[in-house]
């Protein structure tokens, strides 16, 4: 990493003030939701800086809700006949599908994140920083030019890197073990077997990879994520990207600070990218409701005390237990109440904080239900308190 400056220089000021509706209806335009585009999977996930994956069918449903037309399997096609797409370890340590050309930027910044040096982290996990060293370098050599699935992964790397003592969690689906290669640039997802997960290198899945230096990297994921979820602080990448200090990322943001103004949001100065000050002055309000998966990066990537787009008031229902994220109903760009689909019964239940029209929730049903392969199903509404 560069040298952090004692004190870093201020973005030049633009002049341009602007309000959380004008800044809400930019961030849905850039992330294709309002209006909705045709870009293939691969050019959406690089539109909202990659898609959460922990749960596929989110996964599949946040690229459906960005096109107009989305059939259920075109995700899978984009991993594992195009390889237009890259699952891995990413973002905060979760699943994620990123665009391909752009995945080595991506690691290369995650190659940084490095928790397994923390003693917090050989405490709770029982494996020191020297073990998870070794294993990593294990597991580089037993996926190169292969496919394995996890049990023969583990089964690899005790092997090579003489780790029977932590057989059982090498073959963990919470892959704690795993992760450290996948921020190296060692391990991504395979096609699967069957039901069972499968582990490649990226550097031999993914034509033309290469390798990135990791202030580039970092560099171009601060571009990528102004792009879509811009005007946005450090803090809000940082929390974002990694849970990590400002200071870790702010090198990052240095690198490109002839690219970066600083705009103003209700009299607040946060930096922005020079090339979108056009698009932001132009930007008007809007309206449009739109049904958001669980875990959508509209959400995740928002500032964490950032109330224009989840007000206080819903953030329970929105941040769930164990780190669940609500699908959530959005209407001019702030989040007005979650809701859940009903296969069974087939209906979607909307939760509202707010009056929604409900023509809007009954084409946004519509929409989901195309891009999910699934009968239209009927919306239900309930206020949120009742």
């Amino acid at each position: 990493m560069a040298d952090v400056p004692a004190r870093p220089r201020p973005y030049r000021d633009s002049g341009v003030e602007l309000g959380w509706p004008q800044v809400l209806a930019w961030r849905l335009r850039r992330q294709l939701l309002e209006p909705r585009g045709t870009r293939a999977p691969a050019a959406v996930a690089a539109a909202i800086a990659g898609v959460q994956a922990q749960v596929a069918s989110s996964a599949e449903l946040a690229v459906g809700v960005r096109r107009r037309r989305h059939r259920p399997g075109d995700v899978d096609r984009a991993l594992w006949r195009d390889r237009s797409l890259v699952r891995t370890w990413a973002m905060r340590g979760t699943l994620h599908l990123l665009p391909a050309d752009e995945a080595p930027s991506y690691v290369a910044a995650l190659s940084t994140v490095q928790p397994w040096r923390q003693k917090a982290w050989e405490r709770y996990f029982g494996v020191t920083a020297a073990e998870v060293e070794r294993i990593t370098a294990a597991i580089g050599e037993a996926l190169e030019g292969r496919a394995l699935t996890r049990e023969q992964l583990a089964e690899e790397v005790v092997r090579r890197a003489k780790a029977a003592k932590h057989a059982e969690r090498l073959a963990s689906g919470w892959a704690e073990l795993l992760k450290p290669a996948a921020f190296q640039g060692l391990l991504c997802h395979a096609p699967p077997d069957g039901a069972r997960v499968r582990f490649t290198r990226p550097d031999t899945w993914v034509g033309g990879w290469r390798g990135v230096e990791p202030d580039e990297g970092g560099s171009h994921v601060v571009r990528a994520f102004l792009r879509g979820h811009g005007p946005a602080t450090i803090d809000a990448f940082a929390t974002w990207f990694a849970r990590l200090r400002p200071t870790h990322v702010r090198p990052w943001f240095e690198r490109i600070a002839d690219e970066i103004v600083s705009v103003s949001i209700e009299g607040r100065p946060v930096p922005a990218l020079s090339d979108d000050l056009p698009s932001l002055r132009r930007q008007a309000p809007t309206d449009v409701v739109r049904l958001l998966p669980g875990f959508d990066q509209y959400v995740l990537a928002a500032e964490r005390d950032d109330e224009a787009v989840l007000p206080r008031a819903l953030k329970a229902e929105v941040s769930r237990t164990a780190g669940w994220i609500s699908p959530v109903v959005v209407a001019g760009g702030t989040v007005v109440g979650v809701w859940e689909l009903d296969r069974d019964a087939g209906r979607i239940v909307a939760r509202l904080a707010a009056r929604v029209p409900k023509a809007a929730l009954e084409a946004e049903a519509a929409h989901v239900a195309s891009a999910a392969g699934i009968p239209t199903p009927t919306v239900v509404t309930a206020r949120i308190g009742r």
